[in-house]
């Protein structure tokens, strides 16, 4: 994909054109604030773009020394530049494909932070067991590169693990790197509870949508149905004192979301709408994009919460991803959490890899 040099300008024109609005003293807060923000997005593309430029400007100097259009050059001078020129070729094909990725549609949840599901499927405790091991492989992938993981809600099972559990994932470029766990994850191991030794197969489903802001999904109060009633199950000697659980019931949807593991009623309500917006905003996300003619599905796979996406076998240590046939041996290192990059980063090259194919078949 060639990016023409006019487009370059047009990019960093763009960008110094925002940085010297930013500087005006009369901008309006609301106007900064937006300014702020594309500043941010063209920042980094303009970066990559000057680049480019610069790459392409000091071969053409290069090309005219080495007799391109200077015959009368100096021998040794000519020698030195071929020799320059070579290091700036092999150079310039990265710099554009950089481009090139920078310029590519990009998904506007990409940059939002994340609610994470993660729900026990077929296989009893044994799925709720690897239920948990999922939800501390994100925790500590999340730890590794600097997010912060809130729990939202969860409901433990008695084996251990969980039938479901919710968290909050905050930080830079979090959908934009967990949006290809949503999916089937499955697990063949040998359960605990198992004494004759037969590997069995489990199952957990991994739900990860983009968490809009307040502004990005109205919710009327008219729309809500609220519930308060006592919380139930395991909590100690607080639970079952006070009527602080909350289940809110979105009328419009049929949307229910229940909330009781905070003492707190209003901590517990304001936790249930954080949910509830995620869900209303990827639901109008799938509507929207079901409504664009040839809209495209992730290159990677359909994103389909019904879709088996990822094994992890004990017995032979390893780790398939279906999607792109990736199998790595490094199971322990992969549920530890820092391993889970190494799968994470495959995927999003892949769909990188994929849409730039696309563009160019499209140019």
């Amino acid at each position: 994909m060639h990016i023409s040099a006019e487009r370059i300008a047009q990019i960093e024109a763009r960008r110094d054109e925002v940085q010297a609005s930013m500087t005006r003293a009369d901008l309006p807060a609301d106007a900064f604030v937006r300014l702020s923000k594309e500043y941010a997005e063209i920042e980094p593309v303009a970066r990559v773009a000057h680049e480019v430029r610069r790459l392409r400007q000091e071969l053409a100097a290069l090309d005219y020394m080495t007799g391109g259009a200077d015959a009368d050059a100096d021998p040794l001078m000519r020698e030195m530049a071929q020799e320059e020129m070579q290091i700036l070729k092999s150079q310039l094909p990265a710099a554009e494909r950089a481009l090139a990725l920078q310029l590519l549609p990009r998904d506007s949840a990409d940059a939002r932070p994340a609610m994470l599901e993660i729900r026990a499927g077929t296989g009893g405790d044994e799925a709720a067991l690897f239920a948990g091991d999922l939800f501390r492989m994100y925790q500590r992938y999340a730890d590794s590169v600097g997010w912060k993981m809130e729990l939202m809600s969860a409901n433990p099972s008695e084996a251990g693990g969980y039938k479901e559990v919710v968290a909050s994932v905050t930080g830079t470029g979090v959908f934009a790197k967990l949006k290809f766990e949503s999916g089937v994850h499955r697990v063949q191991r040998v359960p605990v509870t198992e004494s004759g030794g037969r590997i069995h197969t489990s199952a957990a489903t991994v739900a990860v949508l983009p968490e809009p802001e307040e502004v990005d999904v109205q919710i009327a109060d008219s729309d809500l149905k609220i519930d308060i009633y006592r919380a139930s199950g395991a909590g100690g000697q607080h639970v079952n004192t006070t009527d602080s659980a909350v289940r809110i019931t979105h009328l419009p949807s049929g949307l229910v979301v229940i909330q009781q593991d905070e003492r707190s009623q209003h901590k517990n309500k304001a936790k249930a709408m954080q949910v509830l917006r995620a869900r209303l905003y990827e639901a109008e996300r799938e509507r929207t994009q079901s409504e664009q003619a040839g809209a495209r599905k992730a290159m990677v796979g359909s994103g389909d919460r019904s879709e088996r996406i990822r094994t992890y076998n004990f017995p032979q240590g390893r780790v398939t991803d279906h999607r792109i046939n990736l199998t790595l041996h490094r199971l322990p290192e992969i549920l530890e959490g820092p391993g889970l990059a190494e799968v994470i980063d495959a995927l999003i090259a892949e769909d990188e890899a994929a849409r730039l194919a696309q563009l160019d078949g499209i140019g």
